[in-house]
């Protein structure tokens, strides 16, 4: 039987993936041919969707993008062989997006049935959970600490240290909660994983339970993704059938179950406390810290909070060892990091890679450079609270501690791209703008600050009075950075003054600009 890949992400799904599969079905039962059409994740490599691979002796052969009406002329042509066609890619793992890059969570990424336990195993799946019930709790979390894993939310801050802190903490009952709430411009690497491969998300997060006591698990997945919360919940019951969860994982007498929870569409529910108060059936709120929620979290209990992409590394390091993801990426940022292009963006998509690689290999080398074709002018990373920078900076590395020393932050790892026809004081603008409609509004910074920006940007884009405007944006925006309880309102000025320090002559009047030559 001939096996033929098909991803089922939503990408894929949105050009058009479920009418291909069917149309190479009937195709094919048209022909004589008995083929096995599987279901995938996507590799990443958006701007090839769908993606159509066949099994053949030589390996996995690619075909993209393929529309509904190509599939007649692509079996006429010899696809279920790996026949020459214009739309014919050869072994995907040749291509240049893919040989760049080192796959460690993604590594099942559009190889494998998602749904399937049996194909997850058969790659490698559940090693790290065998590997940590043998090693115990606290060595358990020592190869966490010594893979330098940081948490992939936005805030890199060290996993095995938080993780130990719930290990430590006293309680009649502890909790580990994955925030999916993946709210970021630009960003989807926890949505792709969700959807290609649930069972490393459920992995890392028994893992991470039998690691620090907890019990009970849940993951708080953002309403937008109705795809992902239908793959999950289908995904934790086969985990719970076969015994990857419930009252003795894999055997092993430890007890760890899982639910999936759905938020209700607000981007503050990202931020970690605010998701807690959601979970508990509250408005998303945020706390005032301390307590921190690993001492004091969800129900009052010690809780360890982390996002999709940390949990997924950590089946890679238990079955590999902190040592080898430590050996990859550079300085205090270890391991890979999932990077995601967006934007204004020739190839479009996703690629794990060490971290250390330039915005500039990432954007003109592996992106292609703008869609457009005209000059990249800025990209943005690290989601709308982060900053931008210049073509002029796109020399810069990826990682934490060198886009912290120009002024921005990595974030989700997000990388949106502009070409030479926007307009940054309207980016500044949306910034408070997007803040303004985001805001919990419990603490005053926030809540009236980005309100204030957003009127006083319209009044420098006006012309008013530019130079006494923008000292009041650089005002509301050290009150917004010193007094906001959370990242919301505390970062949004990082897009606003970026904007204005890298692209002063968006900000001065219009009438006052020299006018470019024909």
């Amino acid at each position: 039987m001939i096996r033929l890949y098909v991803p089922r992400d939503s990408v894929a799904e949105g050009l058009g993936a479920a009418a291909v599969a069917q149309a190479l079905e009937e195709g094919a039962a048209r022909r004589g041919q008995v083929v096995r059409i599987i279901r995938t994740g996507s590799r990443g490599m958006l701007w090839l969707e769908p993606l159509v691979e066949v099994e053949t002796p030589e390996g996995r052969i690619g075909y993209g993008p393929v529309r509904p009406a190509d599939v007649e002329g692509l079996l006429a042509a010899g696809l279920l062989d790996g026949a020459a066609h214009p739309l014919r890619l050869g072994p995907p793992e040749a291509l240049p997006w893919m040989a760049r890059q080192t796959r460690l969570s993604f590594a099942r990424c559009g190889l494998i049935d998602p749904l399937s336990l049996e194909d997850y195993r058969a790659a490698g799946g559940l090693a790290g959970l065998e590997a940590a019930i043998a090693a115990g709790p606290e060595a358990t979390v020592d190869a966490v600490k010594l893979s330098g894993l940081r948490g992939r939310g936005g805030a890199g801050f060290p996993a095995g240290i938080k993780w130990n802190t719930v290990r430590l903490a006293e309680a009649d009952r502890k909790y580990v909660v994955c925030n999916a709430d993946e709210g970021d411009s630009g960003t989807f690497a926890d949505r792709m994983l969700m959807e290609g491969d649930p069972f490393t998300l459920i992995e890392g997060m028994v893992i991470a339970g039998l690691a620090t006591g907890a019990t009970k698990g849940f993951i708080y997945l953002r309403s937008e993704y109705p795809l992902a919360a239908g793959i999950l919940g289908q995904a934790i019951g086969i985990g719970r059938d076969a015994m990857v969860l419930g009252p003795s994982v894999l055997g092993s007498g430890q007890a760890f179950e899982l639910e999936l929870r759905i938020g209700a569409g607000a981007y503050i529910c990202g931020e970690e406390t605010s998701l807690l108060e959601s979970l508990e059936g509250k408005r998303g709120v945020v706390r005032a810290k301390p307590p921190l929620p690993a001492i004091q979290g969800l129900f009052g209990r010690p809780t360890l909070v982390n996002n999709v992409l940390t949990f997924a590394a950590v089946p890679w390091i238990m079955a590999r060892g902190g040592e080898a993801y430590a050996a990859l990426g550079m300085g205090r940022s270890l391991g890979t990091l999932p990077v995601q292009l967006a934007g204004n963006v020739r190839h479009g998509g996703l690629l794990e890679l060490p971290f250390g690689i330039t915005l500039r290999e990432l954007v003109e080398d592996l992106g292609g450079g703008t869609r457009s074709g005209r000059p990249v002018r800025a990209v943005q990373v690290g989601g709308p609270l982060g900053a931008y920078f210049p073509a002029s900076m796109l020399d810069l590395p990826v990682d934490y501690e060198a886009l912290a020393a120009a002024k921005g932050l990595l974030g989700h790892g997000g990388i949106v791209v502009f070409d030479d026809g926007v307009d940054m004081a309207r980016q500044a603008r949306f910034a408070f703008e997007f803040c303004a409609a985001e805001s919990c509004g419990k603490c005053t910074p926030c809540r009236i600050g980005a309100v204030r920006g957003m009127e006083t940007v319209d009044k420098v884009i006006a012309g008013h009075h530019p130079q006494q405007d923008l000292a009041l944006v650089h005002d509301l925006c050290e009150v917004m950075t010193d007094g906001s309880l959370c990242a919301l309102g505390g970062l949004t000025p990082l897009p606003v003054l970026s904007a204005i320090h890298h692209f002063p002559e968006d900000f001065t009047p219009r009438a006052q600009q020299p006018v470019a030559a024909e």
